[in-house]
């Protein structure tokens, strides 16, 4: 898979609108901010980690550093895919100069929304979900959900 293309900002009106790369876990339409992406792969092999949390599908080698991929499925409270995460996407981000995959049943496109179409999570999302998103995006009849990396990678939070 060719590598996401992080040019430059956009100028003008869409200067305003915020880069999301969309995802699917499920049903669901998610989404994570641009600028905190770094690679977008395939399926990987995993090796497992002992003891580490559920959520902590293991880990894989890119380019030479160990990165350390989340079963967003299981963290999100999720059935499990059939394919199992040995066939996720994953979307490679850097939280505190450390790398972490995040699997995803699939990655989507890039997309530009207005930050004034940004709405608070609804009350009638699921209190894990809320605890790890920005907020959500109406796109059409779908709703996306801004996923907050930092909260995501907090394991602590169950």
């Amino acid at each position: 898979m060719a590598p996401l293309d992080m040019g430059r900002a956009e100028r003008g009106p869409a200067a305003e609108a915020s880069r999301i790369l969309t995802m699917r876990l499920a049903d669901q339409l998610c989404g994570v901010a641009v600028p905190a992406v770094r690679d977008v792969l395939g399926p990987q092999p995993l090796a497992r980690i002992p003891l580490a949390p559920p959520e902590v599908a293991g880990s894989l080698n890119l380019r030479g550093r160990i990165v350390t991929a989340i079963d967003l499925r299981r963290r999100l409270g999720l059935p499990p895919s059939e394919q199992g995460p040995e066939k996720a996407m994953s979307i490679v981000v850097e939280h505190g100069a450390e790398l972490y995959s995040l699997l995803s049943d699939e990655v989507g496109e890039v997309i530009s929304l207005p930050e004034s179409g940004q709405e608070p999570n609804p009350p009638t999302l699921d209190p894990l979900w809320r605890e790890v998103s920005l907020g959500v995006q109406r796109l059409g009849e779908r709703l996306l959900i801004l996923l907050d990396i930092p909260a995501l990678l907090d394991l602590s939070r169950r």
